[in-house]
């Protein structure tokens, strides 16, 4: 079987194409490029990234390419991912990029190749009806991120590492030799890494200052434009030592005044939702229930969040979830993502949640 490898220059992937190629299939690996700028110290983290993706291949003993798709990514992710922004909304470009680069544009160009399936270094399982499974990390596990993906890609993806934990990774890679066995887990947004965000997000959108005050209308200072913060955020508001004492936590944006609302103590009660209003939701494989009708299952509101009961009533690409338990700091922008024991059924996007009373 051809199965062409998406390598990022990290462990997980290399040791993905180490597996298949072990088990005896056609392996190629490829390196995408789908950020071309430099950071704020000048340098490319691509080119390291390629370096480390060559070094690997070469060990493996596979041949391997590099494909640019740093322009589907400007247009397929990192315009909504400002324009989400500008909504004063907390998107996850993850989720996007899986969607639109890796299992679409990547697919399509693996398929070019006569390539049988593709692979990935992601954290999840599949089968070859293309159910989505959690991979077995917990710590580790990313089907959160792929929820938005269907049947018909995953029958075409494999992921190799999604019944291993991560020690068992880096083991596997030290025994092989494989240069990336001891580098660092990225970390950070999926295409600038650990550069600083806000300096990154304010060449793209312009700050907008505003006033940072209580539900009640008490103004306790400025902030520099609200797409620097989140519903849940502590720190970074430069507002300590106002009020009793307790840590000031964000709970709303006002986004026609551009006001930024606080409350103070984490047991605020606006800082709890009792149900939330989801868009684009999009469901794996056939949809679990019918229109209009309710399903309890578990879902998740952010990554390695541990499993929430929820009630789900969807219509057409929105739904309404109802939750056992209040859920903090649920957050317009993000995915809520569904599951029933170990299958990810699909997800939404938050679209607003209301406050218990």
């Amino acid at each position: 079987m051809r199965i062409i490898v998406g390598m990022s220059g990290g462990v997980d992937s290399a040791v993905s194409a180490l597996l298949l190629k072990q088990q005896g299939h056609d392996v190629i690996g490829v390196f995408m490029n789908n950020w071309e700028e430099e950071d704020e110290n000048g340098v490319c983290t691509a080119e390291s990234d390629w370096a480390d993706v060559r070094a690997c291949c070469d060990a493996i003993g596979i041949p391997y390419y590099a494909v640019n798709f740093s322009k589907e990514y400007q247009e397929r992710v990192f315009q909504l991912f400002l324009h989400e922004y500008s909504r004063g909304r907390t998107p996850n470009p993850d989720v996007l990029c899986n969607r639109e680069i890796k299992f679409k544009a990547f697919l399509d160009f693996a398929l070019q190749l006569d390539a049988d399936k593709i692979a990935t270094g992601h954290f999840a399982r599949t089968d070859d009806s293309g159910v989505l499974l959690k991979g077995v990390d917990p710590n580790k596990e990313q089907s959160y991120f792929l929820y938005m993906l269907k049947a018909a890609q995953l029958q075409k993806t494999i992921f190799p590492v999604g019944g291993l934990s991560k020690t068992q990774v880096r083991d596997i890679a030290r025994q092989h030799h494989l240069p990336v066995s001891n580098k660092k887990d990225s970390t950070g947004i999926c295409f600038i890494g650990e550069r600083n965000f806000r300096n990154f997000l304010s060449a793209y959108l312009p700050a907008q200052p505003g006033d940072i005050r209580t539900p009640e209308g008490e103004v306790l200072g400025q902030h520099q434009g609200l797409m620097h913060h989140t519903i849940g955020q502590r720190k970074g508001l430069g507002i300590g030592g106002r009020g009793d004492g307790r840590s000031w936590f964000v709970v709303g944006k006002d986004i026609q005044r551009n006001e930024l609302i606080v409350v103070q103590g984490d047991d605020h009660p606006l800082l709890y939702s009792t149900s939330a209003e989801v868009e684009e939701s999009t469901w794996v494989g056939p949809p679990p229930c019918d229109e209009g009708e309710s399903l309890h299952v578990m879902a998740k509101f952010r990554y390695r969040q541990p499993d929430q009961g929820v009630t789900i009533q969807w219509q057409g690409t929105k739904a309404l979830l109802r939750f056992d338990t209040p859920q903090r700091a649920i957050t317009p922008g993000q995915s809520a993502v569904l599951y029933r024991g170990d299958v990810c059924l699909g997800g939404g996007i938050i679209q607003s949640a209301s406050a218990r009373n």
